[in-house]
């Protein structure tokens, strides 16, 4: 009797990744594309910062300072928000829109004041930083003629990954297109 679900026989490739299952709800807002490996190299490093200072809170407050255990520790909370924050940067969809999602701040956009989403040659930011180079960037154009950057091929998801650019992008643009009126 084959027991297919303990054997690792089957083939995982790239395009079995990206198929949707047949459960997947449309609904609830999702990331179409993985964190790049910057982006979670850089969460990690905050973890490891973070414990580093919960152990320093550990040793303060056993030393017999609690106030400044206490501190330690809210800071040693506010890095890990940081890495967890961190890690949800990027584009999400959904049947009700697109959410561009930033470090501070997030844009929700309903797929009917999109009028296009279009793959263009831009000067980008490289790993959002104030420096910028020449790159791609997938930009939503919203009603009153704002364009809003949903990704870049820069950023810290897709910098040396062209190939999962252009499938994010493909991606993006193809919810935009079943969603989108007009």
């Amino acid at each position: 009797m084959p027991l297919p679900f303990l054997t690792a026989d089957r083939a995982f490739d790239a395009i079995a990744e990206d198929t949707a299952l047949p459960f997947d709800d449309h609904d609830s807002w999702r990331r179409p594309y993985r964190p790049g490996p910057w982006r979670v190299a850089a969460a990690a490093a905050l973890l490891l910062l973070a414990s580093f200072v919960l152990l320093a809170a550990m040793i303060i407050a056993f030393a017999g300072s609690a106030s400044a255990g206490g501190t330690c520790f809210a800071l040693a909370v506010v890095v890990i928000v940081c890495a967890l924050r961190l890690l949800r940067v990027g584009a999400w969809v959904s049947r009700h829109g697109v959410r561009r999602v930033g470090f501070f701040r997030t844009t929700t956009v309903p797929w009917r004041r999109a009028t296009a989403l279009r793959t263009v040659q831009q000067p980008v930011k490289w790993l959002g930083l104030p420096r910028t180079v020449q790159g791609q960037a997938l930009v939503m154009a919203r009603g009153n003629g704002e364009q809003l950057p949903l990704v870049t091929d820069h950023d810290a998801d897709f910098l040396a990954r062209a190939e999962a650019f252009e499938r994010a992008a493909d991606t993006i643009e193809a919810w935009g297109a079943e969603y989108r009126v007009g």
